[in-house]
């Protein structure tokens, strides 16, 4: 299993812009991002780092490998 870095929140949704997801509205410290033609939603804590079992999570509902992510970083 690859390693993830750990990366802002911020960082996590320009990866995630990247790769197609659209940021639908924040509230709070969560962004939540949609994607068309996806039943599921991303909430993505806005923190200065992310944990990493909450990245491999995200990554994992958005339907993509830890390779593809990290090449979007």
């Amino acid at each position: 299993m690859p390693s993830l870095p750990v990366i802002s929140g911020r960082k996590t949704v320009r990866a995630f812009e990247s790769l197609g997801w659209q940021i639908a509205r924040q509230r709070g410290s969560h962004i939540i991002m949609i994607k068309d033609g996806e039943m599921t939603t991303l909430s993505i804590p806005d923190h200065k780092e992310v944990a990493r079992g909450t990245l491999r999570s995200l990554i994992r509902t958005a339907g993509i490998t830890v390779d593809e992510f990290c090449g979007q970083i």
